[in-house]
């Protein structure tokens, strides 16, 4: 498959994959069209592999994983937990998009690597070798990656509902 057929095909999911671990749109196109100029010069390569989308995918949780973007990435988080407790819910459309909001803010809290973990198997339905594949660890570690996630969003919710109940 050449590049412009790939792109074709998978743009969509990746800029969905980008926007999942980064909670933000503006920066998930950043990161997808970074990572698209880099790929398009190695193509001969990476599209000889057997699963040239993994290793592209890798290379998005990669440069969203980089010190490049950490800055970005934190106050962007701030920035949308403050929001999504100001969506109000509807009954169209636009609910199904303050609810996605709220996630992404949900999500947010935690740590960069935890999230693409979390990300990559809820949204993109990846297997544990999957995910170890595009984060580049062992399947162990993503295991408990997505344990530890899992917890601190438990955790967290149950402090949320708990500090709601007593203001209520």
């Amino acid at each position: 498959m050449g590049f412009d057929q790939f792109v074709a095909d998978r743009l969509d999911r990746l800029l969905g994959y980008a926007t999942a671990i980064t909670c933000d749109k503006h920066l998930a196109q950043d990161i997808v069209q970074n990572v698209l100029m880099r790929a398009q010069g190695k193509w001969e390569r990476i599209g000889a592999m057997d699963a040239p989308y993994l290793y592209v995918k890798r290379m998005v949780t990669n440069d969203y994983l980089s010190w490049r973007h950490r800055r970005a990435a934190r106050e962007i988080a701030v920035e949308r937990g403050e929001l999504a407790r100001h969506v109000p819910s509807m009954a169209d459309p636009a609910e199904a998009h303050a609810e996605r909001e709220a996630m992404r803010a949900r999500i947010a809290i935690l740590p960069r690597k935890q999230r693409a973990a979390l990300v990559l198997r809820f949204y993109e339905d990846c297997s544990d070798a999957e995910i170890a594949q595009v984060l580049g660890c062992t399947e162990s570690t993503v295991r408990s990656q997505l344990s530890r996630a899992l917890q601190t969003l438990r955790t967290h919710e149950l402090a949320r509902s708990v500090t709601l109940g007593v203001h209520s």
